[in-house]
């Protein structure tokens, strides 16, 4: 019970990975106000709680929003102790040649602005609070290419160099802040932003998934409980010596090429030398 007598607030809290955090706090002591524009979902979730978890619906691309969770939760016990700002969607998937000015401004808005929001409006709440906590939603997206639309990675870059700077302004409050990097984790961020039928959705969740195993050292899904994982050890007093850094969890996958942990799978040096050999002989590449 790390978290007994704790105020946690979480967003994008109704489904994956934020629900698993949700559990996971409320599990271990908290009250948990969880928040999300999912209703149905939300509801439900603290309808199985005893009493452990409020919903409150929240948009976080609506600073008016975040700023009422905040007063919501505080006005709970004087304070909230714990934030775990997560709620966030694939946003506008074209490339940096054809996105629009409004395509980009709402990605940031919901993946970026949002978590500075949710720090602006916490935070107040969170001075004096003995092991406060504020923890993001980074991901391996924020730190190379190929692993998110653009808009998406940016911000996610911005959400990582934002929880550094946060954390020197609020060290002297006493209140940490990290991020979490995760990988691919089999939550339904994929489908949704791909557009992905109802009826398909499991389908492409297991596709997802399978895809997921065969790219990174660890032979699995990530699934939202490793990340809830996380969260709760950076909530907790355990990392009460790290801030303004963040954690990785992603099965391996930025490691390296397959060959990094797959003896049988090519290396790119090899791979050239076998395209070289195969242009001398005139054969096809």
């Amino acid at each position: 019970m790390r978290f007994a007598g704790k105020i946690a607030v979480v967003t994008g809290a109704a489904s994956g990975i934020g629900k698993a955090a949700v559990l996971k706090l409320a599990g271990e002591g908290a009250h948990v106000f969880a928040a999300d524009i999912d209703e149905a979902g939300g509801r439900a979730l603290a309808e199985q709680s005893n009493g452990k978890i409020d919903f409150v619906r929240c948009d976080v691309t609506k600073p008016s929003d975040i700023e009422a969770l905040m007063n919501k939760a505080a006005a709970k016990a004087g304070g909230i102790d714990i934030v775990f700002n997560n709620a966030a969607a694939a946003g506008d998937r074209a490339p940096i040649d054809e996105i629009s000015p409004e395509g980009w401004d709402l990605t940031m808005d919901l993946v970026l602005k949002s978590v500075a929001m949710g720090i602006r409006y916490a935070s107040p709440h969170m001075k004096g609070r003995k092991g406060a906590s504020i923890v993001n939603t980074a991901s391996v997206a924020a730190l190379g290419a190929g692993y998110s639309p653009i808009a998406y990675a940016v911000a996610k870059a911005g959400v990582l160099h934002l929880s550094k700077i946060a954390a020197t302004d609020l060290a002297r409050y006493g209140i940490r802040v990290n991020a979490i990097c995760p990988g691919f984790i089999n939550t339904n961020i994929f489908t949704s932003s791909l557009d992905v039928p109802d009826e398909h959705k499991d389908q492409a969740k297991a596709i997802i998934a399978g895809m997921s195993e065969a790219a990174q050292p660890v032979a699995r899904g990530g699934q939202p409980e490793d990340i809830a994982n996380a969260v709760a050890y950076l909530a907790s007093e355990e990392s009460s010596f790290m801030t303004g850094t963040h954690m990785l969890v992603d099965g391996g996958l930025t490691i390296g090429q397959r060959h990094a942990w797959d003896p049988e799978a090519p290396g790119l040096f090899d791979a050239l030398v076998a395209m070289e050999e195969a242009a001398k002989a005139g054969a096809p590449a």
